[in-house]
């Protein structure tokens, strides 16, 4: 059997430099790598595209790379929460890419998929199709977008197994699985990391051949992103 594990976080971000193009799932703070994120802030590593959901929040998530100004690109979807993000977009410091959310999710698909490209009716006729190829089918006009092209990918699961196979819960399975196996490696952390075989594999939700390394997270916050609660009384 195929044993994935790698020691810590700082092994498992072995080879991460400066200028890559880095994948992180997640969506708003639900289901984020925070070990891998925090391990990236450590290092320092600087002039980053990372491709996200969206950037976190001022505080937490990718908000902690923006703050020290090591991203130079993002590629997102939604970018609402985050008032450093929205202050270095309008002054020209951090190039955004945005991106319709169906389509960030199918061009981290495709990428896992070995597709280099598709066609999506989304963004025709406005920006997001311009400079793009377009085509007709059966009378409606498609965008071509191409796949993902990206050094690492950061995933969170909830449970894993030495050969890298995932379980994630809940929410938290959002953008994670079609980033498994969508970049050259795929670096997993998880909350708690079994023998392998020990997971039920009509459980399993990404099988281990798209993870090179995974590792035991600790210390995760969870933080809510947005906490409504009710009066008392």
């Amino acid at each position: 059997m195929i044993r994935k594990t790698v020691a810590n976080v700082e092994e498992a971000l072995k080879g991460v430099q400066d200028g890559m193009t880095l994948m992180l799932g997640g969506f708003g703070l639900c289901g984020i790598p925070e070990n891998a994120i925090s391990e990236l802030v450590k290092m320092g590593i600087k002039d980053l595209t990372c491709i996200s959901n969206n950037a976190g929040v001022d505080d937490f998530g990718l908000g902690l790379l923006l703050h020290k100004k090591q991203i130079k690109k993002m590629i997102s979807s939604y970018v609402g929460e985050n008032d450093e993000f929205e202050r270095q977009m309008l002054s020209g410091e951090l190039d955004v890419e945005l991106t319709p959310q169906g389509t960030l999710a199918e061009k981290c698909r495709s990428a896992q998929a070995g597709f280099p490209a598709f066609y999506t009716p989304a963004g025709y006729g406005t920006e997001v199709a311009e400079g793009k190829e377009t085509r007709e089918f059966n009378g409606k006009m498609y965008v071509l977008e191409e796949a993902f092209k990206a050094d690492f990918s950061f995933v969170k699961a909830w449970k894993g197994d030495e050969a890298g196979n995932l379980i994630f819960k809940g929410t938290a399975r959002n953008f994670n699985p079609v980033m498994c196996g969508a970049a050259k490696i795929t670096v997993a952390e998880v909350e708690e990391l079994l023998p392998a075989g020990s997971l039920d594999p009509n459980q399993v939700h990404v099988p281990g051949i798209f993870v090179q390394r995974i590792f035991q997270g600790t210390n995760y916050e969870k933080r809510i992103e947005q906490l409504t609660v009710r009066k008392k009384g």
